[in-house]
């Protein structure tokens, strides 16, 4: 009975469509025009081939563009719904935590809380506006540790733990990003990406042993001030939405 109540509750794939475009439009107010346009393009593009190509086929592609045009206008949103998550992203704390959030699906180790903060310690006991913070993903082209927040930090965290990791995972290969705009930096819009593209010089079993030898570091090591609480150090995801 109580697993019949759970599978009613399960929203649907349309319910989950328009949950995602509900919270999209409050990041981009142009998604619905953008998404209109996609279908009627697509729509017109597929019927006018079917009109030039004449006889049955003009009836046949009319029913291929309806479904066509519901999957333009969803690819539209998904793809202009990335990039308005990424743009609230930007500048944000633990934006790079956030932008992990999906690459665990593509064979990739990756927690979207850092490993290791360290926090100014002029600000308020719950203020990580301006922390120092670096977040490690593993997969297959080794370990990749990503600082964010004022660059000379960020880098000084960044060689600590690249120490405590060379220390537990010796031999695997140690890349190490800083998020920015800069020439030898990474956007936060481009970090799943970038990962995707690296050499992959581990086999799954290795990976898989590495990830637990990184385990045995324990969690999140912090340079924090006095009074905060080093669980909280992590993204405000309704903060982002309201930015």
């Amino acid at each position: 009975m109580a697993k019949e109540t759970t599978e009613e509750k399960k929203p649907g794939r349309f319910a989950e469509i328009r949950q995602a475009y509900k919270a999209i439009k409050q990041l981009d107010a142009k998604i619905g025009w953008a998404m209109l346009l996609a279908a009627l393009i697509t729509f017109a593009v597929i019927v006018g081939i079917g009109f030039l190509l004449g006889g049955i086929w003009r009836w046949y592609l009319v029913i291929i563009a309806i479904p066509a045009a519901l999957l333009a206008a969803v690819f539209v949103m998904n793809r202009r719904g990335n990039k308005a998550m990424y743009g609230a992203l930007e500048g944000q704390p633990g934006a790079a935590g956030a932008a992990l959030q999906s690459i665990g699906k593509r064979g990739w180790y990756a927690s979207t809380e850092p490993v290791a903060v360290d926090a100014n310690r002029a600000a308020k006991a719950s203020d990580l506006s301006g922390a120092a913070m670096v977040f490690r993903a593993l997969g297959r082209p080794g370990i990749v540790l990503i600082g964010e927040g004022p660059k000379q930090r960020a880098l000084k965290l960044l060689k600590a733990e690249e120490k405590k990791v060379n220390r537990v995972a010796p031999g695997v290969p140690v890349h190490l990003w800083v998020i920015g705009d800069g020439d030898d930096e990474v956007k936060v819009s481009k970090i799943s990406s970038k990962l995707t593209r690296l050499r992959p010089v581990l086999t799954k079993d290795e990976a898989s042993v590495v990830n637990k030898r990184l385990k045995s570091l324990g969690g999140l090591r912090t340079g924090v001030p006095a009074g905060m609480d080093p669980t909280r150090a992590r993204v405000d995801r309704k903060a982002m939405k309201g930015k």
